[in-house]
């Protein structure tokens, strides 16, 4: 048992200066001072990144980094603390920088927040460099990045006239659980590069909202810590990135299953996890997933390709259909395929008697052009209906949906409900969990104004009919400007001017 604050002896700010060096190496994180130097070798993230802040308190470049606070105990690392610092401060070690400092104290009150571009813009001004270039990339030349939002404006309403809207109903259930919304917080990595609290405020904010949140794989904190957030009478859904080790796999659903958790969402869209080039110009230097941290102590997470690289190691590319008869064994959650891009494989999904699945391409961060969800779930519904195969599995669908009327055209292709990801990110890494409730508040109050404006007062009468989707299949892809050859192009003058 290490020991408590009052038996560590006491260490002036003086003598932690003067270890200062790769070869003499202490640093103070939340007011403990500890020699690092033996650990510097093993660190998964370099050594370089620690001795930056050598003779230091680091407190507040630890806290930025996304590192939970035990970190250090779930290391071993205890018998590494040498006392207390006598007067903690950070003014002497260097913090978060000092631009995102700034842009977080002349952020305006929650309530200016008026959609869901406002927190995209103020998180790229608050958010550490790394922790943006993970969230907000996308594969290759980002085309289904863009592709994603861009696909919902080639879909048009046609709203029915003199109907009384005094009344909406926004809820409804998503596999046999009540949701106040047809929309869920749906998985992301790394909450803690968003806020310190990670997805435990995302598990929270869906709590208060009455909305689903489906716990990540690849989260910031523990599936323990994240099972201890939710409240009792509160519905979440787990996802799961298949591991090459499959005991670990079952571990980990089993413990979901036992923690509450109401369906299991497999990602099938990513065998490995692409090329998003602007996360891969950094070595990864923050802290890894929860589910990595032995990973992490035997030095086994690549950290030279940016963050995706680092995490995603462990995910085992073999996992196939005739697997989902093992999965079975393994647990009684409905089992939901997250990622299905065709109708071939929906109506195959459908037969294999899967629980639901989700139109994805995992937020345009996978195979770049492929066509955005929405337009995959109006070719699958066709399908499903042509198969008679419509109302033998749920459909899902996320990426893209920034605004309310994006989650009705949804809803009117015949999707039970939506999922939210790099919004649910960016407003809790502005205003944390109040900002995670006030997003979905913007979006329930889009949808009322909506669904009165198209003249229906519950989802159930969302029909294909209400929408012109004839431009849907049409792909204008912005491609990237080849700067190189517009800063060099010298066009041909004219005559008169030679």
């Amino acid at each position: 048992r290490p020991p408590t604050m009052s038996q560590l002896r006491a260490v002036s700010l003086e003598e932690l200066q003067k270890h200062a060096s790769g070869d003499d190496c202490w640093c103070a994180v939340h007011g403990l001072v500890y020699n690092l130097t033996p650990f510097l070798k093993s660190h998964p993230g370099g050594s370089a990144i620690i001795i930056k802040y050598a003779g230091k308190d680091a407190t507040g470049p630890f806290d930025a980094s996304g590192h939970p606070r035990d970190i250090i105990s779930k290391l071993g690392l205890d018998h590494l603390t040498i006392g207390r610092l006598e007067q903690p401060t950070q003014i002497i070690g260097v913090q978060v920088e000092d631009s995102q400092e700034l842009a977080r104290r002349e952020m305006p009150p929650l309530d200016h927040v008026v959609n869901l571009f406002d927190f995209e813009s103020l998180a790229k001004s608050v958010l550490n460099p790394q922790a943006w270039d993970y969230y907000s990339s996308g594969a290759d030349d980002e085309i289904t990045l863009r592709e994603n939002h861009s696909a919902f404006h080639r879909i048009f309403f046609r709203p029915r006239v003199l109907v009384n809207v005094t009344s909406t109903d926004l809820s409804t259930t998503m596999l046999g659980c009540a949701t106040s919304l047809p929309v869920y917080i749906t998985a992301t990595a790394l909450g803690r590069l968003a806020h310190p609290d990670g997805e435990c405020a995302l598990v929270r904010a869906a709590h208060a909202e009455k909305v689903i949140y489906m716990l990540p794989t690849l989260a910031s904190c523990t599936l323990d810590e994240m099972l201890q957030a939710r409240d009792p009478t509160q519905s979440l859904f787990y996802q799961l990135y298949v591991n090459h080790d499959r005991a670990v796999t079952a571990r980990l659903v089993r413990q979901a299953e036992a923690g509450g958790c109401r369906a299991l969402f497999v990602t099938v869209d990513a065998p490995q996890l692409g090329r998003r080039e602007k996360d891969m110009r950094h070595k990864f230097t923050l802290a890894g997933t929860a589910v990595q941290q032995g990973d992490e102590s035997q030095g086994r997470v690549g950290r030279n390709q940016g963050v995706a690289r680092a995490i995603s190691s462990f995910i085992d590319p073999s996992f196939c259909w005739e697997d989902l008869e093992w999965l079975r064994t393994v647990t009684t959650m409905p089992i939901v395929l997250k990622g299905v891009q065709c109708a071939e494989d929906a109506i195959r999904a459908a037969r294999a008697g899967v629980a639901a699945i989700v139109c994805s391409n995992h937020g345009g961060r996978q195979l770049d052009s492929a066509r955005s969800g929405i337009e995959v779930l109006a070719e699958v519904m066709a399908a499903l209906r042509q198969a008679g195969l419509a109302h033998t599995m749920e459909v899902y669908i996320d990426g893209g949906i920034r605004r309310g009327t994006d989650v009705l055209k949804a809803i009117a292709l015949g999707a039970r409900g939506v999922g939210v990801g790099r919004p649910a990110l960016y407003s809790l890494a502005t205003y944390g969990q109040q900002g995670v409730e006030r997003m979905l508040s913007i979006l329930r109050d889009e949808m009322v104004v909506g669904m009165r404006l198209l003249g229906v007062t519950s989802l159930s009468q969302l029909t294909p009919d209400f929408l012109t989707l004839s431009s849907v299949p049409m792909h204008v892809a912005p491609v990237p400007v080849d700067h190189l050859a517009v800063a060099n192009y010298r066009p041909l003058p004219l005559t008169s001017k030679l």
